[in-house]
């Protein structure tokens, strides 16, 4: 199980979670929760994940997952996120599935949500797939054809 959680997607999704559970204020706290956890990474590596995963600092100096403001900043993040996370595309009707190293699915699905296309209608994460679902009947293959080109362009 420990060989398991070594993963880089495994590390990201602790990390999404501790900062969705807990009021996390600094990467030095991040890396000490996670060699509690048995991970030992550095600041540099935790950096590195929270630009990943899309976690910044809110007012409130507490780490946040996708409070992005700017549009265009949360469609190059999800373009990111494809790029390094997605190993396959497909379609069927009005759903794409997205596939994964297993742990990453989530981080997409929050990346997708997260840049609000007006052509999604929402999306679930499980350990290693992702179901979007298009806006439109038979949507499928337009809109998996436009995650393709995003995750192209980053």
């Amino acid at each position: 199980m420990l060989h398991a959680m070594s993963t880089t997607a495994a590390r990201r999704r602790v990390i999404r979670n501790l900062i969705l559970d807990q009021a996390v204020t600094s990467q030095a706290e991040l890396v000490e929760m996670l060699e509690a956890r048995g991970m030992s990474v550095t600041q540099a590596t935790i950096s590195r994940d929270l630009a990943v995963i899309g976690a910044s600092k809110a007012n409130d100096d507490h780490y946040r997952i996708g409070e992005r403001g700017d549009p265009d900043e949360a469609v190059a993040y999800l373009g990111r996120t494809i790029d390094e996370f997605v190993e396959s595309i497909q379609h069927s009707g009005n759903i794409v599935v997205m596939k994964t190293p297993p742990g990453a699915a989530m981080v997409v699905a929050s990346a997708i949500d997260g840049a609000a296309l007006t052509d999604v209608l929402g999306s679930v994460g499980g350990d290693d797939t992702v179901l979007v679902i298009s806006a439109a009947a038979e949507g499928g293959p337009q809109l998996a054809a436009k995650l393709e080109q995003i995750g192209a362009r980053a």
